[in-house]
């Protein structure tokens, strides 16, 4: 690939993504309240979960150079509302940052010194891979930046590198118009470990019930068993959002995670106009503090 993206460009890219990101994450959740059927969801609103609120904090300080690690622990620590679904590790975590504490040591200190190798910096990372689209191996350092922010084990940056390159790659993918095989080319750029295993091994699987089974459908939290299970469904349904989240829902699991994964991967290909618009429509406008609505 070689293009060149401008701010505008890239921007409207991440936009895309994070729209894909919070339908996904908001439909998702609302089968924790009654199970869902894609064909007939449920009556709006569709309130977003954590998983939104974090990603709509790393749009808000995406620009050139490095992504901004102190802005946005910054923001997390100041615009994350508990009640939106965080995980009790997590509200600590960005408590201590709203109270003064450096993140690198807050995100060090998570599980007794082990730092978090949960699925929370995947399931924000898609807007993050969508502005890098020229550059999956640019992409991939971000990724690891940006997840290092929360999450200081290696499982839970592999995780944020992985889906980041994925969103990279489908949206260079909408720009060039060539579809990409996202499995083999994100294990490439993944650290070694379970999650590049689990990537690996989603390879040689041929439906979601498989993986799920095989490599775990989030149920754990974890992105060793979120993140294989969320890009084999992109990758399957990379241009079929409805076909990606259906996917996700009938797997079970951590649903609105990995709907939010597949969902910003998978409109970091198709754009926001791949997602039903009554879909877009049901969902709970995103926080006002975002200056540009998804």
């Amino acid at each position: 690939m070689s293009f060149t993206l401008f701010p505008d460009t890239r921007r409207a890219l991440a936009l895309d993504s994070l729209a894909g990101l919070s339908v996904g994450d908001a439909l998702g959740a609302q089968h924790f309240v009654a199970p869902v059927d894609p064909a007939d969801p449920p009556a709006a609103p569709w309130p977003w979960t954590d998983d939104t609120e974090e990603a709509c904090c790393l749009v808000a300080v995406l620009a050139e150079g490095d992504f901004d690690r102190d802005g946005f622990a910054e923001l997390l620590g100041r615009r994350h509302d508990p009640y939106r679904g965080y995980g009790p590790g997590a509200v600590v975590m960005l408590r201590e940052i709203r109270e003064g504490l450096p993140w690198p040591i807050a995100a060090a200190a998570a599980f007794d010194g082990q730092g978090s190798a949960g699925n929370g910096a995947a399931m924000r990372a898609a807007p993050l891979g969508a502005w890098h689209a020229d550059s999956p191996a640019h992409a991939a350092a971000q990724g690891a930046r940006a997840a290092e922010v929360t999450h200081a084990h290696a499982e839970g940056i592999a995780g944020g590198v992985a889906v980041t390159v994925a969103a990279a790659l489908a949206a260079a993918g909408r720009l060039d118009g060539v579809r990409p095989a996202l499995l083999s080319a994100v294990a490439a750029y993944t650290p070694d470990g379970l999650v590049r295993d689990g990537l690996v091994a989603a390879t040689r699987l041929n439906s979601a019930g498989e993986v799920a089974y095989e490599l775990g459908n989030g149920a754990r939290a974890m992105a060793r068993d979120t993140v294989p299970f969320a890009l084999w469904v992109a990758d399957r349904f990379l241009d079929d959002y409805p076909g990606a989240i259906g996917a996700c829902i009938r797997a079970g699991g951590d649903v609105d995670t990995t709907c939010a994964i597949a969902g910003g991967v998978v409109t970091a290909y198709t754009g926001s106009d791949g997602i039903p618009a009554r879909w877009r429509a049901a969902r709970e406008p995103l926080p006002g503090w975002l200056t540009a609505q998804a």
